[in-house]
């Protein structure tokens, strides 16, 4: 077992694709400004996604809720893959596909933002949750990775990572996010 071979591989790996991220500075700003403006005039985010991508959506609600690296007041977040009663019940009495797309339209209102992290954009259910956020109202930022499968052109605003790389894309998507909580901070922290 080479741990140390296997990180340098990774390393080098991450940098390349961190690098040509950097394409997506301008849709990220936009993402950033679309919070903000939802954010400060009383609107929630919700997030989705699957497996690591879920984590990846929980992270995000929590830095929104509870606070990034000011101290400042919550602002109101949802983790749509939380709340075990809800999934279940949604997942036994619907298609799963579903699952996101009715808690959007139960949670969700006009103005509000959907976030979805998926990195392949194939998920049948993150599809979905954006197909609803469009009939509703919100607004959507997609966390996309794999040219971003069937998830392109379905949200707002789309930050697809130039990898097929799970991990690679999941680290980016980290890093993505925590710049939005970083530059977000200082607005959020003012009010």
């Amino acid at each position: 077992m080479d741990v140390a071979g296997t990180l340098n591989t990774n390393l080098t790996a991450l940098r390349e694709v961190a690098e040509a991220a950097r394409s997506l500075a301008i849709p990220l700003a936009a993402a950033g400004e679309l919070l903000r403006d939802a954010l400060l005039s009383g609107r929630k985010l919700l997030c989705c996604g699957n497996g690591g991508s879920a984590c990846d959506a929980a992270h995000f609600t929590a830095e929104i809720a509870g606070r990034y690296a000011l101290e400042r007041r919550g602002f109101p977040a949802i983790d749509l893959t939380a709340d075990h009663s809800i999934v279940t019940a949604l997942v036994n009495d619907y298609p799963p596909a579903e699952l996101f797309a009715r808690q959007v339209v139960a949670q969700g209102a006009p103005g509000d933002v959907l976030c979805v992290f998926s990195t392949s954009g194939t998920s049948a259910n993150v599809v979905r949750s954006l197909e609803a956020a469009r009939a509703h109202g919100l607004k959507s930022v997609a966390f996309l990775g794999s040219g971003g499968g069937a998830c392109r052109g379905l949200a707002d605003v789309e930050l697809v990572v130039p990898s097929d790389v799970t991990a690679r894309v999941q680290e980016v998507h980290l890093v993505l996010y925590h710049t939005l909580c970083e530059a977000l901070d200082p607005v959020l922290a003012g009010v």
